[in-house]
């Protein structure tokens, strides 16, 4: 299977591992496709800026280590954009729109221990 990781999942598999479900961290462990979407990159840079995060690692330093881990950065396509905008009003973060609409878009998986997301027509594991 394929998979996006959520902004959420991203920063506990690199910081805080033990907060990872059983299955999480299976996938993370087992699987070989994947998926860190640019948003959440730009989702930890702002909440790194107000201070809601205390994430010792810079941003491209995240990214370094995801591609390292043979992770497959996804851009945030015009596709993307023009799907979320016929999503569902049932979440108001406008990442996890995205990445809803990505996953959409790219039949993703979305690791997630979000409990709006599953709201949506995509597919979740957590």
């Amino acid at each position: 299977m394929r998979y996006l990781l959520d902004t959420n999942v991203l920063v506990y598999f690199l910081a805080a591992p033990s907060e990872l479900s059983s299955e999480a961290r299976r996938v993370l462990e087992d699987e070989i496709l994947l998926f860190v979407s640019k948003a959440s990159f730009w989702e930890i840079g702002i909440k790194q800026s107000i201070g809601k995060m205390r994430l010792e690692l810079s941003v491209p330093e995240i990214e370094r280590q995801c591609i390292e881990r043979d992770m497959q950065v996804l851009p945030v396509s015009s596709a993307a954009i023009e799907r979320l905008k016929s999503l569902p009003d049932i979440h108001r973060d406008p990442f996890d729109r995205i990445l809803i609409a990505q996953a959409q878009d790219d039949g993703l998986t979305i690791v997630t221990r979000d409990r709006l997301i599953p709201q949506y027509p995509v597919q979740t594991v957590w």
